[in-house]
Order: structure tokens, then sequence, then C-alpha cells
């Protein structure tokens, strides 16, 4: 039985749904498309969106169908942000257009293409951290670019430095002690 399929979706002001081959999702930050699989069905009243299924065979399709409709929702009503930062002494971003270059200790600066609905700033870095906010309306684009963007410079467990999610805990490890074995 599928709880998460039978949670019904409230839809705020201003998002307008239309249900056929696949679900459109209008809203006030754009529009996004969500696949209808067979043996799902929507029914729309009172400002809320319910989801049916035709049996137990499709639970898993109901509960997927639902998050993705959820998150479509949220992402044209609200939009989602992903903030990371990016930590290390001369590392830092600048932002110009769609591109975002990055230094970070390499010998070459990095340019990295932000796709079309993915934004980014820069905040003011502070000692040895600058702050970064993506934002999108798309989850799945906004969590993709972080992900490629902590690749850049992933943090590094020894000296605390690199790119990281707000929040994410790191351990830092001891290095290498002792003259050797003799």
């Amino acid at each position: 039985m599928s709880r998460v399929g039978k949670k019904p979706i409230p839809l705020p002001k201003g998002v307008k749904v239309t249900v056929g081959a696949e679900l459109l999702v209008e809203g006030p930050k754009g529009k996004q498309t969500v696949p209808v699989p067979r043996g799902i069905s929507f029914t729309q009243k009172d400002g809320v969106l319910e989801l049916q299924r035709d049996g137990d065979d499709k639970a898993a399709l109901h509960g997927l169908t639902r998050a993705l409709t959820a998150n479509a929702v949220q992402g044209v009503s609200a939009g989602f942000t992903r903030e990371m930062a990016i930590f290390g002494i001369g590392y830092r971003c600048e932002v110009k257009g769609r591109i975002a270059t990055f230094t970070l200790g390499y010998s070459h600066p990095i340019e990295f293409y932000l796709p079309d609905g993915v934004d980014l700033r820069v905040d003011k870095p502070a000692a040895n951290l600058t702050p970064l906010v993506l934002t999108g309306s798309d989850k799945q684009i906004v969590g993709q670019v972080a992900a490629k963007m902590r690749a850049l410079r992933p943090p590094d467990p020894y000296k605390n430095k690199g790119i990281r999610y707000v929040g994410e805990a790191l351990r830092k490890k001891v290095g290498k002690t002792g003259a050797g074995g003799k």
C-alpha cells in the first residue's frame, strides 16, 4: 500500500495543472511536465490534486508519480534552493552571465556552464569561506548541477578544503605522524 501516493497535493494560488498524455504544471516560476504512466489517474477539486491507481501492481508508480508531481508543483510555485560553500584560502567563484569561473587551487581556472533554469548567486566571502546559492524550479536539475560543482573539488578530509553542501558533516582525519619504520 503506497502511503506516498495517497497524500493529496495542495495547489498554491497561481499554479495551473492540465492533465493529458502527460501532466503539465504551470506557475509563476515556469512550467514543467510530469509523465503519467498507464493505470494512474488524477482528480482535481477545491485546490487539491489527488492520484488514484487501477490496481496494487501500480503501487510503486503511484508513489513515484505523486512525488514527481509534488516536486513540479513546488518548483513552479516556490522553487528549489541548494546551498553550498567553498572552503579554502584562495578558492573562489565568479559568475558572469551563464558561466561560473572557479579558482580551486589548480593550475587553471575552471569554467562551469549553468544550464537554463538554474541560477547561481555568490554571497560575500568570509574568512576562507565562499557561500554559493543555487536556485531553480526543477529539483533534479538543481541537485545534478550541485553535485557536478561539488565534484570539481570534493571536500578533503585532511585539510578541510573543497566544495561542500551547507550542513554536510566532514570529519577531519589525522595525517601521518612518526619518523618512519627503520
